[in-house]
């Protein structure tokens, strides 16, 4: 049940064409991305499993968000942010198929845990991405692309509109989902820049992409992304 409505599809907030993105999880990294996009004129949706948690941050972030359940949230939007871990967008995901037919969805998953002693280790085999996960799981209408998790959440907060604008690395093989991100990569406050498509996502995962976590201005982030052979 939607508690609150929140703006809804097609608003004109100062861009071209009006869009609401669903952001499902409002942890250190869903409230970061919610602020950041709130900031940049965004319309937000925010969905949890404690509705209270995303009323709390909608409240927070003023007219431009509002606050749902998660299915209302996915049902209503426009783009589907999953800032949840990657096993719980694995039980999520089927679920929601019918919800996510034509949605652009952005997954900023990392295949990342912590052992006993709390340590990060890698919870995927050597060479499988979680974006190649997370995109079989979506019906093949679905928009994909991997992006915000190139910088994790303390990043995003810190390293927002800067000059020169620090890099955000996405990886989609969808013009769509390329569109989208771009143009909420730049509102968040940084500069987006497709390091290839989904067979190319692992480069900007953790806990061992050559790209993730790193603090780069667009001449920099072209260099590297060059050096492995990518075009940007």
């Amino acid at each position: 049940m939607t508690i609150r409505a929140y703006p809804q599809l097609g608003t004109q907030l100062g861009k071209e064409v009006g869009l609401t993105t669903a952001i499902i999880g409002v942890g250190n990294l869903g409230s970061t991305v919610a602020r950041r996009l709130a900031a940049g004129d965004e319309s937000v949706v925010l969905a949890a499993a404690d509705e209270t948690h995303a009323k709390v941050l909608a409240d927070e972030l003023g007219p431009s968000a509002g606050f749902a359940s998660v299915e209302d949230a996915i049902a209503g939007a426009d783009v589907v942010v999953l800032a949840i871990w990657l096993d719980q967008s694995r039980e999520l995901l089927p679920s929601q198929a019918s919800l996510l037919e034509n949605k652009v969805v952005v997954d900023p998953s990392n295949p990342i845990g912590f052992d006993d002693n709390g340590q990060m280790i890698r919870t995927l085999p050597e060479g499988q991405s979680s974006g190649s996960v997370v995109a079989r799981l979506l019906p093949a209408s679905a928009h994909y692309v991997k992006a915000f998790g190139s910088l994790g959440a303390t990043q995003l907060a810190t390293a927002a509109n800067h000059e020169p604008r620090v890099v955000l690395f996405y990886a989609t093989d969808d013009d769509a989902a390329e569109a989208t991100a771009q143009r909420l990569i730049s509102a968040a406050g940084f500069e987006p820049l497709k390091v290839g498509g989904v067979s190319d996502a692992g480069r900007i995962e953790g806990p061992d992409g050559d790209l993730q976590g790193r603090i780069l201005d667009l001449d920099q982030a072209l260099a590297n992304v060059a050096t492995q052979g990518v075009n940007a």
